[in-house]
């Protein structure tokens, strides 16, 4: 199963758009998710600044900002092929 990670903060229209496209695709393909707010972790914060949502799969980096549907569910399914 994959595992996703959202790197996130508050008040981010884009994290919570990238979290909704999340969460349509965990309801036909099987993920775990953590979602991380980088404003609580200062390592976090330097490296991401306001390049924010950055979605990672299986620890990759597979998106910022935005990702579609289509795209998510390709990138998933590929890594079930591995």
């Amino acid at each position: 199963m994959p595992h996703l990670t959202l790197y996130t903060r508050q008040a981010c229209q884009l994290c919570d758009e990238m979290k909704a496209t999340i969460d349509r695709v965990a309801s036909r393909l099987p993920i775990t998710l953590d979602v991380t707010d980088i404003d609580s972790d200062a390592a976090l914060a330097a490296r991401y600044g306001e390049e924010i949502p950055v979605l990672l799969v299986d620890g990759m980096k597979v998106a910022k900002f935005r990702i579609a549907e289509a795209a998510l569910e390709r990138t998933l399914r590929a890594r079930e092929l591995l």
